[in-house]
């Protein structure tokens, strides 16, 4: 009688492990090859993304040590347009905050915005700086060289005047240099990681556990999409954590005010790739989140999560599509277009955090304020 009584508590405490009350179903028994996935991220997107951004990066140091050499209005032009290749770069590797990205703040060093303009004359004033500080990631990176290149005065000829005829030329003219340098250091610095120890260290931790590569990745992924996707480049200006207010001011690459919206598309359309193992600057694809999911079978109430997830990522498409080029002009004008971005945006956090990081056993390490 005791083993008849059992039965049907077994079956409710299995069907718990394999359910929750959102509908999503695993099929339990993980059997997934983590290590070939490693291998996929490794070798045919994170370091390739990384090598590309360092060519960028190269790239605009060479237009910056050519243009603070002479200054003149066509230069000015070539560091500008190397400026946007390298920016737009780095929304592929901005999600890669595993190894030695993490130790050197690598997404708040390059890509902190809105960018501190009164302590960026401050250092240029003083010449004295270490952006290794915290107190700098504000007045470096990419932001930073949006103001030093369209920022500075009204017109052209007004800009190039700060690096020409102002008493401080050569301090904005250093300054300019040293921004860039920068950047190149740490570019170097994570590509080198990765192709000495890093790779065969990264690819060899295929164990599910907290400090397990695969745990790491996909919370920095998952970190990344939430709070610089979501919530810096659409949430924040939009006022979604501030009651409604609006901050213009805030949106990416506001002095030159015409890419935010195409900074966004290039971020999110990496992050899809990542999710599905997509080979960067390749059509090709290899063993991913996608396929991890579609091993284990999880569904949502009776939909697969991949097939969930890759139509929410069209329909964020969907919504930029609309968007003004300029976010600062979108927010004046339409708001409205921008919280529909954030809420199609969001859903995909919900799917990512919630169902996908539980489907795969991986507990959030990172703590948020604003819910999922």
């Amino acid at each position: 009688m005791k083993k008849l009584l059992f039965i049907p508590f077994l079956f409710l405490f299995i069907y718990a492990c394999n359910s929750n009350d959102e509908g999503t179903v695993v099929n339990t028994g993980d059997s997934f090859d983590r290590s070939v996935m490693l291998k996929n991220w490794a070798d045919n997107i994170i370091i390739p993304s990384f090598q590309n951004y360092q060519n960028k990066v190269n790239a605009f140091k060479n237009d910056v040590d050519a243009f603070t050499a002479s200054p003149n209005q066509l230069k000015l032009e070539a560091v500008r347009a190397s400026w946007l290749q390298a920016y737009r770069a780095y929304q592929s590797v901005g999600m890669f905050g595993v190894g030695k990205a993490t130790e050197i703040h690598f997404v708040s060093a390059t890509n902190t915005y809105p960018t501190d303009t009164v302590g960026i004359e401050a250092n240029i004033s003083s010449g004295t700086y270490d952006f290794s500080a915290i107190s700098q990631f504000s007045k470096q990176g990419f932001p930073a060289l949006d103001f030093m290149l369209y920022g500075l005065a009204a017109d052209d000829n007004a800009l190039l005047d700060f690096y020409i005829g102002n008493v401080n030329a050569s301090k904005y003219k250093d300054y300019l240099n040293n921004l860039v340098t920068r950047l190149k250091f740490n570019a170097d610095l994570i590509v080198s990681h990765w192709n000495t120890t890093y790779r065969n260290e990264f690819v060899a931790s295929s164990q599910n556990t907290p400090s397990s590569s695969t745990n790491l990745m996909v919370n920095t992924f998952v970190n990344y999409y939430e709070r610089q996707i979501r919530a810096g480049k659409v949430g924040i200006p939009s006022g979604v954590f501030s009651t409604g207010t609006l901050f213009p001011t805030k949106t990416e690459a506001y002095y030159k005010n015409n890419i935010s919206k195409l900074l966004l598309q290039d971020a999110v359309n990496a992050s899809s790739d990542f999710f599905n193992g997509k080979h960067f600057a390749h059509n090709a694809s290899g063993s991913s989140l996608k396929s991890y999911i579609e091993h284990l079978n999880v569904s949502k109430n009776g939909v697969s999560l991949v097939t969930i997830i890759n139509d929410q990522f069209t329909a964020c498409n969907s919504k930029i599509a609309v968007l003004n080029d300029s976010f600062s002009v979108e927010l004046n004008a339409n708001k409205l277009k921008m919280l529909e971005t954030y809420d199609q945006l969001q859903k995909n956090v919900q799917y990512f955090k919630v169902d996908m990081m539980a489907a795969l056993n991986i507990s959030v390490d990172y703590a948020d304020a604003d819910g999922d």
